[in-house]
C-alpha cells in the first residue's frame, strides 16, 4: 500500500488490474483503517479514471455473494449515488415502494448514509427491518410484496470493511459511485441519480457497454435525483433529454422543501408522511417524478404522463404504504 500511495500522491493513476488488486486486498483486511482512509482520500482530490473505476467494480463483483436466483424476477434498482450534500429525505427509497406498489419488481441495493442523516439502510432499520443475505427470504419478499432489500455490507466484504472508514470520514467517496453498479443481483434495469454532469457521462459510458436498460438522471442544480428544484437531464439508451418540472406537469419547488432534517428521526417521519399521503405537495411530487421515470424504464411504451399517473395512484391509493407494511412484516 505504501508504494501505491506514493504513486497516487505523485498524481499517477492505477491501471485496471492494479485497482482491482487494491480493493481485493482491502476486502481481505490486508490494510489498516489509516491506509484505507489515505487511499480513499486521494480520490477526493482528483477524479477517478475509467480504468480505476472498472478495476474497483471488477473486484466488488468478484467478491459479491451469489444471489443469481433473484435475477429471474427481472427487478429494477432505483438508487442515487449520494454525496450531493443536499440532505434530502429518502426519495429514491420511497420511489422503490411506490414502483413496487404499482405492481413492478424492485431490488433495492443500499447502505447507511455517508453524507446525509439517513440513507436507505438507516430508514429501513428505523422501521424494524432486519437485514439478511438469506436467498429464500429475499425471494419471498420479491414474490409477496414486489420488493426486496440488499444491505450492501452483507453481500460484499469490501463494503463491510470500508463502512467504518466511510462513516468516520463523512464525505463523498468513490464508493458512492460504485454502489449503484455493484448490486449483486446484476439487474438489467437501473435508474441511477448522479450529482453532476461529468458523472452522468461516466455512467453513460459504462452502461452503453452493457446490456442494461438504464436511466441516468441529474438535476442541473446538483441533485442526484429528480428534485424538481431545477431542470433535469435524463439519459437512456435512446438518447438524452432535458426536462423542466413544468414539462411533466409538476410544480417547481425549493431546496428547503426537500430537506431531510437534522436527525434520522425527522427523516423517518418525512418518509412515513409520504407513505401516509400526508406529506407536502413538493415532497410527494419529487417521489412521484422519480417513480414515474422508473416505471418508464420498465415500460417505455407508456408516456411520462401515464407513468406519473401510475405512480400517483400507487401513492395516493395506499398501495405503496400497503407494500411497505407487507415488506416490514416479511423482513423484521
Amino acid at each position: 500500500m505504501k508504494q501505491i500511495l506514493n504513486r497516487l500522491f505523485e498524481h499517477q493513476y492505477l491501471n485496471r488490474g492494479e485497482a482491482k488488486e487494491v480493493l481485493t486486498k482491502m476486502a481481505a483486511k490486508e490494510y489498516n483503517e489509516f491506509q484505507i482512509a489515505a487511499f480513499i482520500s486521494v480520490f477526493l482530490m482528483r477524479n477517478i479514471s475509467i480504468d480505476e473505476f472498472f478495476g474497483f467494480r471488477d473486484a466488488l463483483m468478484d467478491l459479491c455473494a451469489d444471489v443469481s436466483p433473484l435475477a429471474a424476477y427481472d427487478p429494477i434498482d432505483i438508487v442515487g449515488t449520494g454525496g450531493d450534500n443536499k440532505n434530502t429525505f429518502n426519495i429514491s427509497t420511497l420511489s422503490c415502494f411506490v414502483v413496487a406498489g404499482a405492481g413492478y419488481k424492485v431490488a433495492k441495493h443500499g447502505n447507511y448514509g455517508a453524507t446525509s442523516v439517513s440513507g436507505a439502510s438507516n430508514v429501513m432499520e428505523q422501521h424494524g427491518v432486519k437485514f439478511t443475505a438469506d436467498i429464500g427470504k429475499l425471494e419471498r419478499s420479491l414474490e409477496e410484496c414486489n420488493i426486496t432489500y440488499l444491505h450492501a455490507p452483507l453481500f460484499n466484504d469490501a463494503m463491510k470493511v470500508v463502512t467504518p472508514v466511510r462513516k468516520a470520514l463523512g464525505v463523498r467517496t468513490f464508493f458512492n459511485m460504485l454502489g449503484p453498479v455493484v448490486n449483486p443481483i446484476k439487474p438489467k434495469r437501473n435508474v441511477l441519480g448522479v450529482f453532476n454532469l461529468k458523472m452522468s457521462r461516466l455512467y453513460y459510458y459504462i452502461y452503453q457497454n452493457s446490456d442494461c436498460n438504464y436511466t441516468v438522471v441529474h438535476s442541473l442544480d446538483g441533485y442526484d435525483e429528480i428534485s424538481l428544484t431545477d431542470n433535469f437531464k435524463v439519459v437512456t439508451h435512446l438518447g438524452e433529454h432535458i426536462y423542466s418540472p413544468e414539462d411533466i406537469g409538476l410544480e417547481r419547488c425549493t431546496q428547503q422543501d426537500l430537506d431531510g432534517g437534522k436527525t434520522p428521526e425527522v427523516a423517518s417521519k418525512i418518509f412515513d408522511n409520504v407513505l401516509d399521503n400526508q406529506a407536502t405537495k413538493a415532497q410527494k411530487n419529487a417521489v412521484i417524478a422519480n417513480s414515474a421515470f422508473a416505471i418508464n424504464n420498465i415500460n417505455p411504451k407508456l408516456s411520462i404522463e401515464e407513468c406519473i399517473n401510475q405512480a400517483r395512484e400507487s401513492l395516493e391509493s395506499g398501495k405503496a404504504k400497503q407494500t411497505f407494511q407487507k415488506f416490514i412484516s416479511l423482513n423484521n
